[in-house]
């Protein structure tokens, strides 16, 4: 997801913003809460895996709309020192870590989001035109990730390991099997739900340069409402998500089988 306006900041290494220095905080909380977890068996070590793997594959998500948006001209992000692999200058407490947390923990599945990146669209060459670029490269990146690990994966666990494994539908024994192929579940999850056109979603930069000019200004004062609207959505059409999601891990394992 982006953001759009300006922001202000030098190029230099500035020290961590009271912000900042709470989301260190709350992320120290959120580790603890899962060793918490852990420690009374209250979450999987699947759940674990796929937690941890989200949260860089959310900020790489991040990191690239800032990069391509610099690639068209605006310098927002890199001013605002958000193209930095730092997670701390990233993270967003209650996107990063509590709703995938409280979603993993329900059996909804987790989603969520880091620290959106400020992109001007003044900033940009074309604004209309590459404000989707910008917007849709999150989405790509997701499902690159996915693939290098899909790759990955392969070339690391033996054909009759992944035979019998995910191509009976269960986890692969060893943890790095695990983690990479639970990280390309992951990213491509992620990929998927961030291309739903509805706002402040990705898919949202589709549907917005399909409005006509004058309607926009109302679309952008309808925005702060809409900010979990898809999250409703999911709820309420869990099933339906759920199947669909399904069908999708079932290829990816086929695949990788």
């Amino acid at each position: 997801m982006t953001t759009w306006g300006t922001d202000q900041g030098g190029g230099r290494r500035r020290p961590l913003t009271p912000g900042q220095q709470r989301a260190l905080i709350i992320s120290g909380v959120g580790v603890a809460l899962v060793v918490l977890l852990v420690a009374t068996h209250r979450i999987s070590r699947i759940e674990i895996i796929y937690f941890c793997v989200l949260i860089p594959s959310i900020i790489i998500h991040e990191i690239s709309h800032g990069v391509v948006a610099l690639a068209f001209g605006d310098t927002t992000a890199k001013r605002a020192g958000r193209l930095s692999l730092n997670p701390i200058r990233h993270v967003d407490p209650v996107g990063t870590l509590l709703v995938p947390a409280v979603l993993s923990l329900s059996g909804v599945g987790a989603y969520g989001w880091a620290k959106p990146v400020p992109v001007n669209p003044a900033g940009l060459r074309s604004p209309r035109n590459h404000i989707v670029v910008v917007s849709l490269v999150g989405p790509l990146t997701n499902f690159v990730l996915a693939g290098v690990l899909g790759f990955v994966f392969v070339a690391a666990v033996p054909a009759d390991i992944r035979a019998l494994t995910v191509g009976s539908g269960y986890y692969p024994p060893s943890l790095l099997g695990q983690v990479l192929f639970i990280g390309g579940v992951a990213n491509i999850v992620l990929g998927l739900f961030n291309l739903l056109p509805c706002p402040p979603l990705d898919g949202a930069a589709v549907l917005e340069r399909l409005l006509p000019a004058r309607l926009l200004p109302g679309y952008y004062n309808l925005q702060p409402a809409l900010m979990f609207l898809p999250f409703i959505l999911i709820l309420m059409f869990h099933n339906a998500w759920a199947q669909a999601l399904s069908q999708v891990i079932r290829w990816w394992s086929g695949l990788l089988a």
